[in-house]
This record gives C-alpha cells, structure tokens and sequence, in this order.
C-alpha cells in the first residue's frame, strides 16, 4: 500500500527496496522450508544452519548488508525512515533479517559499540560482528526485579583496583546460548548512592569471562528459538576496567540510545509480519469453502479483511512518522510516538495474526504455517524493550504534563469559569 508523500522511500530507499524485495522473492522465502528442515535435524537447536549462513554469504555479495547501521564506514548510512521502509520487508520472515545482518540484539549492541566502545572493543567485537561472523547478547533483564524499570537492577559491579566485580543473575539475554556468541554487554548498578539514574554502567563482558554461567535457555510459548534466551549467573566475574563503556554512570543513557532506532526496527518488522499474516489470511479465506461458499463471502471475515488494513495503514504511518522524527527532531522529541508504535505495532500484529489462524482452522496453530510461531515471537514485543504499561505510562505522563504546567485558570484554552458555566 502507498503511504503518505512525506514518509515514501527516498530514491536511495527505493533502490534498496526494491533489491531486497527481489532477494527475498528469489532465495529467502523458497528456502523457509529448507531452514525449518535443517533446523529439526541440528544437533543443537542453537545453532546456525547451513541454508542461513548460504544466504548471509550471498546477501553480502549482494551489497545487502548492514543495511541497518546509520554510518557509511560501516553500512549503507539510510536515516531511521530510509530503514523503516527495508525493515518491514525483512519481518515477513522470522529469521530473515540475520540473513542481512540486521538482526536483534546484534544491531543495537553494533550501534553501542559503534557510540561508546574502544578501539580494542570496536577491533576484538565490532568488526567480526559486523562482518556476521559472532553473535552478542545484552544482558540488562533480571529475574528478581521488576525490570520494565530499568534502576531497580541489582546485579552489583563493584570497583577493585583495575577491575569490577560482577556478582548479579540476568535472563532472556537474547542470542546468548547461541555457540557463535562471542561477548556480551552488561548492565548492571556501579554506585547504589549515586543519583538514579547514574547508579547504573555498562560493560564489555566476553562470554566465556571466568565465572560466567550460561544457566539454560528460556523457552518462549514451548517454542525453544534458535536465538535463545539465556539465563546467566556472574560469580565473581571479573572486568577490567577499561571495558566499561563511556564512563561510571553512564549505563541508562546507553539504554536510551540504544533502545530508540531498535524500537523502529522492531516495530517495522513487526509490520511485515502483519501484512503477511493478512496476505495468507486472504489466501486461505479465498480457497476454503464452508456451507457451500468460500469463506472469504462470510461478513465477519470480510470485517477482519478491512479492519485489519486499517490497522496495518494506520500504524505504519504511526511508525514512519516516528522515524522521520527521529531522523529531523530527535530521539527525545520523538518519545512519544516512539512509545506509541512500541505498543500499538505488536497489538495490532497479534490480532491479525490471531485472525489468520482462525481462518487457517487447526492448521494455523500448528507449524505447518509459520502463524503459530509468528504469534510466539511477536507477543514477547509487548514485553521487550519495556512492557505496554511502562510505554502507555510514559505517554500519558507527558500528555498530563501540559496542563500540569499550564496557567492554573485555563484548560485547553477554556477558563475555570467558563467551565463551570458550561457543565
């Protein structure tokens, strides 16, 4: 569907676009079954299989690589909005946006690492991460507190002389018990006195530090997923110091600026996601007969057809200002539509993705159809990167906030007096 003059792909974008579309259309979407074969038969349900690392190698020959990273020295350099556009095209396949090395948490701990890590860092863990050949993690979520508030962390990284000691328990550190993981970045609290939010750093842990533990992995709705969510225990791990990122303190404003480009992506993708469920939706309603007539003559499914373009146009558009904001304003002008798209996209996914399983009857909850598993995956987004509460909360916080600071006598323009006349 067209989207708005202001939010169409750039000529760059549109290039880009349309190269994707056709890698997809020719070696990603004939080769889901491939995956999901090679996957069953792997020893290690962690690893990667041989079709994605084929496909990775020619997406790259491609030039469509990293086409996520806002710097040329590294990537293409497309704007948030450019991306957006890229980015739902990749969610139509669970897995596809590794293919082009624009994955989750990889691109957030690039674009970190990219912002904030040494020359060592960018060396040992960068470069191989952006030539695909290691994966990361990032450890922020822990078990015991409540983590959508992101200062009641409590794994403690204590100073001693040139190093911090680590002691503390994290979990769905995605991508973790993956074998290729390489390193992982840690947030955890440095000064329990300090103001808020400056009690918290970051740090460059390798995954094999000497007292780190990879407990098991969390599995999702049943689904055991091949990026993994790992559990991890840190007794007595110890960091050198040169491996905390930009400075003591400074770990809350890393999650700020890694959190809102990952949003857009992920919400993108989710929007990718969504079209494909509906475009499958469509299929089956057209080829399934019951009573004597295709399903897709029932009203009510006519109902879910049109609601749900609805919803797909509207949070696009939602999501594609979003991005153009980010690009000409500013992450933090752009908090609330930000917020926004982080709860509106994977609501409105799921409900047509739940849609379509209804129409695909028992087959949709099963993985003959990727419905089931689409559904899996994108319900944890109502709970990664900050659950809907924490979001609808921060909106409205901010919404209320303009009358808070108003002149006490007027309400959107309207006196107290005249209020009281009126009602």
């Amino acid at each position: 569907m067209m989207t708005d003059s202001l939010f169409e792909p750039s000529e760059r974008a549109e290039q880009y676009r349309r190269r994707l579309l056709d890698f997809m259309e020719a070696r990603v979407y004939p080769n889901e079954a491939v995956y999901d074969q090679q996957m069953r038969e792997s020893a290690n349900p962690h690893a990667t299989p041989q079709i994605l690392l084929d496909l990775k190698a020619e997406a790259k020959a491609a030039g469509l690589w990293n086409l996520f990273h806002p710097h040329p020295e590294w990537g293409p350099g497309l704007t948030n909005l450019e991306y957006a556009h890229l980015a739902e095209i990749m969610g139509r396949v669970v897995w596809a946006s590794e293919v082009f090395n624009c994955n989750a948490p990889d691109t957030g701990n690039m674009e970190v690492l990219t912002l904030f890590g040494t020359d060592e860092h960018k060396d040992k863990y960068l470069k191989p991460l952006l030539d695909g050949k290691i994966a990361s993690a990032f450890a922020m979520t822990e078990p015991a507190v409540a983590s959508s508030d992101a200062t009641n962390i409590e794994l403690r990284m204590e100073r001693d002389g040139d190093e911090y000691v680590l002691n503390g328990r994290k979990w769905f550190a995605s991508n973790a018990v993956r074998p290729d993981c390489a390193v992982l970045i840690v947030m955890g609290k440095t000064d329990p006195s300090a103001p808020t939010h400056r009690q918290q750093s970051m740090m460059v842990v390798p995954v094999d530090a000497p007292g780190l533990t990879v407990v098991r992995n969390l599995p999702v709705f049943g689904y055991v997923d091949r990026e993994s969510h790992g559990e991890l225990v840190f007794e007595n791990v110890r960091v050198p110091a040169k491996d905390v990122l930009k400075g003591e303190g400074e770990g809350f404003a890393i999650a700020q600026a890694r959190l809102g480009p990952g949003r857009i992506h992920h919400c993108m993708r989710t929007i990718g996601m969504a079209e494909r469920a509906l475009e499958l939706l469509c299929e089956r309603a057209s080829r399934r007969e019951t009573f004597g007539a295709p399903l897709a003559d029932r009203a009510n499914i006519q109902d879910w057809i049109a609601e749900s373009r609805i919803d797909i146009e509207m949070t696009r558009l939602l999501t594609l200002k979003a991005a153009y904001m980010m690009d000409t304003v500013g992450n933090k002008a752009a908090a609330t539509e930000i917020a926004a798209i982080k709860v509106a996209a994977p609501n409105v996914a799921l409900k047509i993705i739940d849609r379509a399983i209804q129409v695909h009857g028992g087959g949709g909850v099963t993985d003959d159809f990727p419905l089931a598993m689409a559904y899996a995956h994108i319900r944890t987004l109502r709970l990664a990167d900050g659950p809907d509460e924490v979001h609808k909360r921060a909106i409205a916080r901010r919404e209320l906030r303009r009358y808070r600071d108003a002149a006490p006598e007027t309400v959107a323009g309207v006196s107290d007096d005249a209020l009281s006349a009126r009602y």
